[in-house]
């Protein structure tokens, strides 16, 4: 199985640990957390294509929620997949979301075998 790079966002740092040692552990990911996401969005506008194969990010956080990352990143041209994860699902932002191009929505708390099998879906079989 390839390496993936995998960029996880999320203000709740217990939340973030957990997903990081999730895909450290099961994937062998390399990932690049972050808990603010005015830095996450710093990060994820200075990638080049092919330097990130996907992005997790909460939906609601300060500075910018995962809508803004995803709309910023897209208008930058970036179009790796965004997984959301929110503990605040509606159906409205959902659609959204999936507008924007997000490839999956997860309600928190988040079922560790749903996560990994939606990755090796979404990134290993493209």
């Amino acid at each position: 199985m390839p390496l993936l790079n995998i960029a996880v966002i999320d203000d709740d740092e217990i939340t973030l640990e957990l997903i990081v040692n999730i895909l450290e552990s099961d994937l062998q990911c390399s990932v690049v957390s972050f808990s603010n996401s005015a830095l996450a969005r710093q990060f994820l506008l200075r990638q080049t294509t092919g330097s990130l194969d996907l992005v997790i990010s909460d939906m609601v956080m300060p500075e910018y929620d995962g809508l803004s990352l995803l709309r910023d990143c897209r208008n930058s041209g970036h179009m790796f997949p965004f997984v959301f994860m929110t503990a605040y699902e509606s159906r409205q932002t959902k659609l959204l979301a999936k507008q924007l191009g997000a490839v999956a929505y997860l309600v928190k708390p988040i079922i560790r075998k749903k996560l990994i099998s939606l990755i090796k879906q979404q990134v290993l079989t493209v």
